[in-house]
């Protein structure tokens, strides 16, 4: 009998630390495909955490935006939570490019925009209902690019994982077949993210 309970605390904890693991947000690193850039060479070393270093790298319209949102991939997760959407926040009021949250929100650059989206959803996978509203005022601001849209599309799908998972598959895949989007991201980073995200396709069946 106690082996028989013990067999099946264990296998409920390794679906649960499996299903934390294996996710749209969790599980697509295509980071890897710019470690040759320096400040992925960096990020790399930060633990996790936005430094302001970082900050300025995101916030510069210099940069390109899928390095950028390379870098946010790199700061990577943490089932306990982060904080660094709100560190982001609080570095562009404290460089005075916005006076507060709302406006932010209301006025606020198109590149700054999706970077707190994705710190958002980073920060607490679980809870995506905040940072969608964020990926949706980025998109809003600039709906030609791939990067966003893909961006964009993860995030969706984290806020639809569990519930349907032809809705997971498509909100990715349906930027993958848009041709009139600008592709300004590179291809082996998007063969990273459909790797993980083909494995849904067959729900829709």
């Amino acid at each position: 009998m106690k082996k028989t309970i013990l067999a099946f605390l264990f296998t409920g904890i390794f679906a649960v630390q499996f299903l934390m693991a294996d996710s749209p947000i969790t599980s697509t690193p295509f980071w890897e495909v710019f470690k040759s850039e320096k400040i992925i060479r960096t990020t790399v070393h930060t633990s996790g955490l936005l430094t302001p270093e970082l900050a300025d790298f995101l916030i510069s319209d210099k940069n390109e935006i899928s390095i950028k949102m390379a870098v946010i991939n790199c700061l990577s997760w943490d089932i306990n939570g982060k904080t660094n959407s709100e560190y982001f926040l609080n570095y562009l009021i404290d460089k005075k490019i916005y006076l507060n949250k709302k406006e932010f929100k209301s006025k606020g650059d198109a590149d700054h925009l999706l970077c707190m989206a994705y710190l958002k959803a980073m920060d607490d996978y679980f809870e995506l209902k905040e940072a969608l509203v964020w990926a949706n005022l980025a998109i809003k601001k600039n709906s030609t690019s791939y990067t966003f849209a893909i961006i964009h599309g993860l995030i969706a799908a984290q806020a639809e994982f569990g519930d349907d998972w032809c809705k997971v598959y498509m909100y990715t895949h349906k930027v993958r077949i848009n041709d009139n989007l600008k592709k300004d991201m590179r291809e082996d980073a998007i063969e990273i993210i459909f790797e993980y995200m083909d494995m849904y396709e067959s729900s829709c069946q």
